[in-house]
């Protein structure tokens, strides 16, 4: 417990007092004023009332196959990612256990999920109302901007559904599926909702500015948290540090690698919510900064451990789309570049130094890979946005300073929320369910013992 508030406390430090002491940036130029009209003579009869929105078929064709593309991501890219990472005797537990997350979640979502954080409410800082439980009043013909709500519904709840099925990672190969299915109930509820509403839902950090385009807050910081204060609480695995855990198939790890490289852009470049300009930009920083994290992480792997792996290069891949996630509508492609390069770098110091100074057992490397990348391209977002770096420059009035503070009051701000309510939530489900299998359940394996199953018959 002790070591779980330390460490809580580092990243919390780290975060709300990173911005770097550099010179502030200009604001960005303000338009030039319109000219006064003229006085209307009184005769003149009333403007005419405002062009009502209209469907756009190319954005919205476009919405449902990057909507399909984050589905992908998930079931089955992240599936096979991590299955491929645990040991063959709990394949299959890694896979249901994302696979029924993310089936659990679309429902819970559709119930009151998309309601609490997209609509508004009495507590509108933090949390949504329920004008729109069970998606009342949406129709087929009913808009969010240019396309239909039901799309942007089915959208958002991919993101809602793969946020708690990254957490899996944490704690694989030790926990209930009975506790899984509870907790992951409870933290979309009590956390993920909460926190998408103050960045995307018109809470409090969207009023401060926060820029976070397609998630490094809201998912990946998130889920990092949580992650990390899970692995923490269930302890480490039966035989961790004394016995060799090797992937038990890397190819299925590469394979779900390059699913989620591939269902990203649907991720990134849907958030734009249409087939613009911008959404052309978000593809290529994305590709980019992927690229570059991926050769960032194997080059620091092969000057200090003497090879370059699959494994490395694969996590590198994953460590380049999750910094580039909030930053990839504000920064230009060199930005692009210079944050993936650092992804791969600070990210294999995530998964290598920082988790053997501390020792926990975060099994699948979540918060090495999201908590750290994902709170890497949150600050990085407010330094490379800035025109000079070829971004889109800053709000008027906003400085380049100004920016990274308010990005690390997010990142903080997820950080405690995510942190303090996980323990919560975590604890609620030990006393209801229990948190761990039995000893000799987890050293047979999950797959047998929690499902009556086998990945392999050899």
């Amino acid at each position: 417990m002790k070591r779980l508030l330390t460490l809580l406390a580092l990243f919390s430090a780290l975060s709300l007092g990173a911005a770097p002491a550099i010179a502030q940036d200009k604001p960005a130029a303000e338009a030039p004023a319109a000219a006064a009209p003229a006085a209307a003579p009184a005769t003149t009869t009333a403007a005419p009332a405002p062009e009502a929105k209209k469907l756009d078929s190319g954005s919205t064709g476009w919405m449902i196959t990057a909507t399909v593309l984050v589905m992908l991501m998930t079931i089955p890219g992240l599936a096979l990612f991590y299955g491929g990472l645990v040991r063959a005797k709990n394949m299959l537990s890694v896979l249901m256990q994302v696979f029924v997350t993310f089936s659990l979640i679309s429902i819970l979502w559709a119930i009151y999920g998309y309601s609490l954080a997209f609509t508004e409410g009495s507590f509108n800082s933090v949390i949504g109302g329920m004008g729109k439980a069970f998606l009342a009043g949406i129709k087929p013909d009913t808009l969010n901007g240019v396309i239909p709500e039901y799309v942007f519904v089915v959208f958002q709840l991919t993101f809602a559904a793969i946020t708690p099925a990254l957490i899996v990672g944490g704690f694989a190969e030790r926990m209930k599926f009975s506790a899984v299915l509870l907790f992951m109930a409870l933290w979309v509820t009590f956390v993920y909702v909460p926190i998408a509403h103050m960045v995307w839902g018109g809470g409090f950090l969207a009023g401060l500015g926060a820029k976070d385009f397609a998630g490094g807050t809201v998912v990946h910081v998130n889920a990092g948290m949580a992650a990390l204060v899970g692995c923490v609480l269930l302890g480490k695995r039966i035989g961790y540090g004394k016995e060799a855990m090797p992937p038990h198939n890397l190819t299925l790890t590469m394979v779900g690698a390059s699913l989620l490289w591939v269902g990203w852009f649907g991720f990134n470049v849907g958030s734009e919510l249409a087939a613009d300009g911008i959404a052309g930009m978000v593809l290529v920083n994305t590709q980019l900064a992927t690229a570059a994290a991926v050769l960032g992480w194997m080059f620091i792997e092969w000057m200090t451990r003497g090879k370059p792996t699959m494994l490395g290069a694969a996590s590198g891949a994953v460590a380049g789309l999750v910094a580039i996630t909030p930053a990839c509508g504000f920064v230009g492609p060199m930005g692009a570049i210079i944050l993936g390069i650092a992804a791969g770098i600070i990210c294999f110091w995530g998964v290598t130094g920082l988790k053997s100074m501390f020792g926990y057992d975060d099994s699948l490397d979540v918060f090495g890979v999201h908590g750290i990348g994902g709170t890497l391209g949150a600050i990085g977002t407010g330094v490379l946005m800035s025109d000079t770096f070829g971004g889109v420059g800053y709000d008027k009035g906003v400085t380049m300073i100004g920016q990274v503070t308010t990005q690390a009051i997010a990142v903080g701000t997820t950080v405690v929320w995510a942190g303090i309510i996980s323990y919560i939530l975590y604890k609620i489900v030990d006393m209801v369910v229990g948190l761990r299998v039995q000893e000799d359940g987890e050293r047979e394996g999950l797959d047998s013992t929690q499902h009556g199953e086998v990945a392999y018959h050899i």
